[in-house]
């Protein structure tokens, strides 16, 4: 389907459409400390979440972001929670055993647990929802496929879920597109901005400094700790942590080298009228699919718009271009929506993984915690407190995930120099696999 030209509104915001109607954020320092207990790069979740442990903990903690707190996918994302780990519990039990296995498969939920309890505990308001997820087939194949694989999960792990045939389908989604799916009922949903707003909130009520527009640009280890380099001036810290996710730079190169940065592009629709909404999205739960290019979308908390999000090619694109593309998508799949344009259009950085998996550890002393690829809401959030609960000693902060292997590949230094072409194919693949099912 060739992209509508008139399918973003004239006036489409490239900003977020999370941060509409939030008030302004407070007013940040713009000075820094001379020193501190804990120095943390990146403002997103994983950086607030262990700066809320360490503060918590009574250490001195300084947040430090290359650009206003927030501005990263943090606030971008499409506030989807899984449970977050990727490999299977077979695929991981053949690399690590079947104890290790299952112990990383459980933090999935661990995490997911989590960042429920913490929100209420913590009163953010930010409209989280234990909606379920609908993971739509795009081919019968693949339909058996996922049944088989969540009968597998239910039995070996208690994942709870239940298979939707294609004649069934409209319960669940309203679109013939797909050829059944499976629910996921414990996955969740929530505004992502305003959950970072809380976090932030919070962060600075324990007496966290948060400083914006502050890049650092070099991290110095000595006798007595480390000396970061800012862009407004040194500052000394006890113990720094690295938080920068798809963000992440030549600041530390190692870390570079691990993570694969990868552009997820939205849109949300103008305001749509209810009756609409609820039938495309009957139960309200939050929807993707099996594509190698998946695609996701949801119904906004307020029932209203469409947010439909996903790669629409094969290297990183202007905002303004993707729209359209994904306007196209969405009417392929819904097409009630065709008399409809996109009041946003925007993009963020999530980090993938060479083995899929999260990583988190310490490399030359510096902590760490990224890679969520593409499930970042709950882990990122869930390894940031546990990271911050390390850096003050806790046995508490131990997870599965400590220390795994972090692999890289030859010549790869941080420039995904091979990701065009394997979106593209992956693209072409799924295109070919649509056309032959509905033939």
């Amino acid at each position: 389907m060739t992209p509508r030209t008139n399918a973003l509104t004239p006036d489409f915001r490239d900003t977020s459409y999370w941060l509409d109607g939030l008030p302004p954020p407070p007013a940040f320092p713009d000075q820094i400390p001379d020193e501190v207990d804990v120095a943390i790069v990146g403002s997103g979740y994983t950086g607030l979440n262990a700066a809320i442990e360490t503060a918590k903990g009574g250490a001195a903690t300084l947040v430090l972001d290359a650009g206003e707190p927030g501005w990263g996918c943090s606030t971008r994302n499409g506030g989807q929670i899984s449970t977050s780990v990727k490999p299977s519990l077979a695929k991981l039990s053949m690399r690590f055993g079947a104890e290790r296995a299952r112990a990383i498969r459980r933090e999935g939920e661990t995490a997911l647990e989590w960042i429920e309890t913490f929100t209420k505990e913590e009163g953010i308001e930010c409209d989280f929802s234990r909606c379920g997820r609908f993971h739509a087939a795009h081919t019968p194949a693949k339909y058996e496929e996922l049944a088989r694989d969540a009968e597998t999960m239910r039995k070996a792990e208690g994942i709870e879920s239940f298979a939707v045939s294609r004649a069934d389908q409209r319960r669940e989604l309203g679109t013939n597109v797909y050829h059944g799916g499976v629910v996921f009922t414990r996955h969740a949903s929530l505004n992502p901005a305003k959950y970072h707003r809380g976090l932030l909130a919070r962060a600075l009520a324990l007496g966290v400094q948060v400083v914006g527009r502050c890049t650092v640009t070099r991290i110095a280890r000595d006798s007595r700790g480390f000396v970061l380099a800012t862009a407004k001036g040194p500052v000394r810290a006890r113990e720094v942590i690295v938080a920068t996710n798809g963000y992440t730079t030549n600041l530390t190169p190692w870390l570079r080298r691990r993570v694969i940065p990868i552009g997820s592009y939205i849109i949300a629709t103008e305001p749509l009228p209810r009756d609409l909404v609820a039938g495309l999205f009957p139960t309200n739960r939050i929807a993707s699919d099996s594509c190698k290019v998946v695609y996701y979308y949801r119904a906004s908390p307020d029932g209203t718009r469409v947010l439909f999000g996903g790669r629409v090619s094969a290297s990183e694109t202007d905002v303004s271009l993707s729209g359209p593309k994904l306007h196209a998508d969405m009417v392929r799949i819904f097409p009630e929506l065709s008399g409809y344009r996109a009041t946003h259009s925007w993009m963020g950085l999530v980090a993938y993984t060479f083995d899929e998996l999260a990583h988190t550890g310490t490399h030359e002393g510096v902590r760490y915690a990224m890679g969520y690829c593409g499930s970042g809401v709950s882990m990122a959030s869930y390894l940031g407190m546990r990271l911050g609960q390390k850096t003050m000693g806790l046995e508490a902060g131990r997870t599965a995930f400590d220390d795994l292997p972090n692999p890289t590949r030859p010549l790869y230094t941080g420039n995904p120099w091979f990701l065009p072409a394997t979106v593209a194919w992956y693209r072409w693949r799924d295109r070919i696999e649509y056309q032959r099912a509905a033939a």
